[in-house]
């Protein structure tokens, strides 16, 4: 039976909207005190140097220079490690990040930073500072990476590995991760058919349009107070205490407005060195990056170098699955190997599966989770193998994927069992929708061939904690105190599950995202996790406040609170139904006798069972110029219940938006030398609306069980699927199979040549 709502499923206006539509809402580049200086860094030109010397006298004697800080005036971290937000990380690595400890290890990283009246004053010092570097080889692909003779950049790196002992000298592979289930050879001579394919794919950038940002005070009774556009307040804090060394109690973290995030604004880079600009300086000091900094110096997502091999039977059932990835995690261990190698075979249900992964170090900047981080890579992969397997049975590929999906007891690569999940109703509404139905339509010049193709994709979600306060008002409105920063409507989805669970509007709810001191712990935004999660806190807090209003309704009543329920909007007596007294007049009614109600909700879920996905695409492919052109996009996901489903839609749009360009142009290009060729939107080929399609999104609904109203997040698993499905698409058209990311004109115009002219 669906369950009704009068709160949930509904679209009302996003409580942020006006301020963020007129320009009012504020930034983290908006903020402004009197008194403020202006911070400018000074980056590498080279992608791995050692320092010998930096000299910082000419810039200190500029007028209006306030204070110069080196990695020299951060505390040294040593080689702990600290679970910080977004895993594991080793201190110094974070530290050498945001101000380089003795080497460069790519073009773009913080050397040293200048704190000034004006930020004009600012550039011009950082110009002044003399840094003597010692020039090192370099390597930016991971396959070289990999090689005995690559150019090591950790002395001290030796491999930690799953799969036994590995060799104790310096090498750029920092984790081998392996897993395996069932019998593999086992499973390979039970094909008929078996496929072996090898990918590359390109580092790409999130693209958020804001670039990173951090202001900070540093009082002088030793407190310090951060303002920033960040994907989690309490992440900042807790990284910027591990590295300066201070307690969290004395850093207080701001979160402004942020414009976009997907993962890439997590990881402080600016945050620890405006805060000692403004210890050295005694005032407070902003810090800007430009869009250059923003592209050669954050994380972006990794290049990687996929190996798949999958059999299946003459029923088209797959036997097995083999899977060897290698992913980039630029200067510093931790690229999403983990989650490469737990996503590359979890839409399907194999008894037999072997997966190495391999975290590489190279000469690029630190990765940072993007949208699903990992999975994008390894969905190319394994859909363009399993679209290659359905030609060869010649099976319906939307049919082979319902045969092998994974499905509630199916077991992921490593270890957990799938609770209740909605893999084959993605399948199944995909196969029904209009667009796979219909025929592939022609186009008016019958010299540009098209073709469709489709692709699934997963994404495990994560849970992680979340608090909230909600505060009863005299009118019967609720402000609701929430520590989850807001990307993509949160606010409002968070909102509308406490209105719900009161029996209230969502307009009479007013959400804030407060300061670290203002609320309790949270997590980061991110991981799809928040409308799950801080919605869940929500919840919590609702229910809080429902226990309150029977006690105060009992008092008033001199009835004794089992006698009473919480029930459509207001208590009411379990004897008499006409007994009643609704939020509103509760609300009004305890403010009138000096009593205050305040619902509070904490959570530390159970990470959800996952999000799963399903793109249909039809392309046109110029073959003289390569140019691939989406003509039609569907994005089928499960979204467990859709609290706001125009947010749903939107989220689902916006990471096949992400996708496409991840598929067709997107690269991070690099010379030689290590540098970036091309760290500007001007020659970063994002897709605008010229290039896009209307997306038709599908909302399918599997509650997640876990979840108070059946939540499953939506925000990552939408980029997964589209690289796989527009290369099957461009294979239906042109009869060439894209082994590389992105595949753009020059790529695809090379494949259709190779195939008109094979090698003899």
């Amino acid at each position: 039976m669906t369950q009704t709502y009068q709160v949930i499923g509904t679209r009302p206006i996003r409580h942020d909207g006006v301020d963020k539509v007129t320009g009012r809402a504020l930034y983290g580049a908006d903020f402004n005190v009197t008194g403020l200086l202006h911070g400018r860094i000074l980056r590498s030109p080279h992608a791995h140097a050692k320092i010998k010397k930096i000299d910082v006298t000419k810039a200190l004697a500029v007028p209006g220079v306030e204070a110069i800080v080196t990695s020299a005036d951060l505390p040294d971290p040593g080689d702990r490690m600290a679970d910080l937000g977004e895993g594991a990380v080793k201190l110094r690595d974070l530290s050498g990040n945001c101000l380089a400890r003795g080497k460069a290890f790519y073009k773009g990283q913080a050397v040293a930073a200048v704190a000034a009246i004006n930020a004009h004053i600012a550039e011009e010092a950082c110009k002044l500072i003399v840094v003597e570097y010692e020039l090192l080889p370099c390597v930016t692909d991971v396959v070289k990476a990999m090689q005995p003779g690559a150019p090591i950049l950790h002395d001290d790196l030796v491999t930690e590995s799953m799969a036994g002992p590995a060799e104790k000298k310096p090498t750029n592979i920092a984790k081998h991760l392996q897993y395996k289930l069932g019998d593999v050879a086992k499973g390979f001579a039970e094909a008929s058919v078996v496929i072996e394919r090898t990918f590359n794919t390109a580092t790409v950038h999130q693209g958020y349009i804001e670039p990173h940002n951090a202001s900070a005070l540093w009082n002088a009774d030793g407190t310090l107070t951060i303002w920033c556009s960040t994907q989690g307040s309490f992440t900042v804090r807790a990284q910027v205490a591990a590295l300066l060394q201070m307690p969290v109690s004395r850093i207080k973290v701001v979160p402004m407005e942020i414009g976009g995030g997907f993962g890439g604004k997590i990881r402080v880079y600016l945050e620890p060195v405006a805060a000692i600009l403004s210890k050295k300086s005694g005032k407070p000091v902003k810090v800007l990056m430009d869009r250059a900094s923003v592209f050669e110096a954050t994380g972006p997502t990794p290049g990687s170098h996929i190996r798949v091999k999958v059999g299946a039977d003459k029923s088209g059932k797959i036997t097995a699955a083999e899977a060897y990835l290698a992913y980039e995690a630029g200067a510093f261990p931790g690229s999403p190997i983990w989650a490469g190698c737990v996503c590359i075979f979890s839409c399907y249900d194999i008894a037999n599966l072997h997966i190495d992964g391999y975290d590489v170090c190279v000469n690029k900047p630190a990765t940072s989770a993007y949208r699903a981080p990992g999975a994008t890579n390894a969905a190319m992969a394994m859909e363009t193998v399993i679209d290659e397997i359905c030609e060869k049975l010649k099976l319906d590929p939307l049919e082979f994927r319902i045969k092998n999906a994974s499905k509630e007891g199916s077991r992921r690569a490593d270890g957990p069992a799938f609770p209740r999940i909605g893999g084959v109703e993605t399948l199944q509404a995909a196969k029904n929708h209009p667009h796979y139905t219909a025929p592939l339509a022609q186009g008016v010049n019958a010299a540009y061939p098209r073709g469709r193709g489709v692709a699934a994709g997963f994404w495990f979600n994560i849970g992680l904690k979340s608090s909230v306060s909600a505060n009863v008002n005299a009118d019967g409105t609720v402000s609701l105190v929430e520590g989850s920063t807001d990307i993509g409507g949160t606010r409002t989805s968070v909102a509308m599950q406490l209105a719900e669970t009161l029996g209230i509007t969502a307009e009479a709810v007013k959400p804030m995202v407060a300061d670290t001191d203002a609320v309790g712990y949270t997590d980061v935004t991110g991981g799809s996790r928040v409308t799950y999660a801080t919605g869940w806190a929500a919840v919590e807090a609702a229910k809080d406040i429902q226990r309150q209003m029977i006690d105060k309704v009992a008092t008033l009543w001199k009835m004794k609170p089992e006698e009473l329920e919480y029930k459509t909007g207001g208590v009411v007596s379990r004897t008499d139904a006409a007994k009643r007294m609704t939020f509103q007049e509760i609300a009004a009614e305890t403010h009138k006798h000096a009593g205050i109600i305040v619902g509070r909700g904490q959570v530390d879920p159970p990470w959800p069972g996952g999000a799963f996905a399903v793109n249909i695409v039809d392309v046109e492919v110029d073959p003289d110029t390569g140019k691939v052109n989406i003509l039609r996009f569907t994005a089928v996901q499960d979204c467990g219940k859709a609290i706001h489903p125009s947010y749903v839609e939107g989220q689902i749009q916006g990471g096949s938006v992400q996708g496409i360009g991840w598929a067709l142009n997107e690269e991070y290009v690099y010379n030689d030398k290590g540098v970036m060729a091309n760290a500007s939107f001007l020659d970063y080929r994002m897709p605008t609306s010229l290039d896009l399609p209307m997306i038709d999104a599908v909302i399918v609904e599997v509650p997640d069980p876990l979840h108070p109203y059946g939540v499953r997040g939506v925000g990552e698993v939408p980029i997964v699927p589209p690289c796989g499905a527009i290369a099957n698409a461009i294979y239906q058209a042109v009869g060439v199979r894209m082994h590389e990311l992105p595949m753009s004109p020059p790529r695809v115009c090379k494949a259709i040549a190779a195939r008109e002219s094979p090698p003899k």
